[in-house]
């Protein structure tokens, strides 16, 4: 498994350490749905390498975060969600990052308005 950190809460869900509603797992990414939905489909996308967040990300990691958006594409085509989702990545406390490892939401079945927040 790749590098994890042992205190953050994404990380010990990967390790099963913490029980969620998985949804899809590959080598590289773990999804499971969110805790407190905001529309009928709300997916959290992580990847299993431990870094906080897109402004942390560096290029050797942008394998990792194209991999949580095509994983969040094949649930959304399972889902059949495909005629409107959305994708999101929060990046930072004032964007609504509660937990510190970057993940993608997948938010989908319902009508989803413009602009966002």
């Amino acid at each position: 498994m790749p590098d994890t950190n042992q205190d953050c809460l994404f990380c010990r869900i990967i390790r099963g350490e913490i029980p969620a509603k998985k949804v899809y797992e590959d080598e590289q990414v773990f999804a499971f749905e969110d805790i407190d939905p905001k529309a009928p489909t709300h997916v959290l996308v992580v990847p299993k390498k431990h870094f906080a967040g897109l402004k942390e990300a560096r290029a050797e990691d942008a394998e990792w975060i194209g991999r949580c958006h095509l994983a969040a594409a094949h649930i959304a085509r399972q889902r059949n969600i495909e005629n409107g989702y959305r994708t999101v990545l929060n990046v930072g406390p004032g964007a609504g990052q509660s937990v510190f490892h970057l993940h993608v939401h997948l938010l989908g079945g319902r009508a989803l308005g413009w602009p966002p927040g």
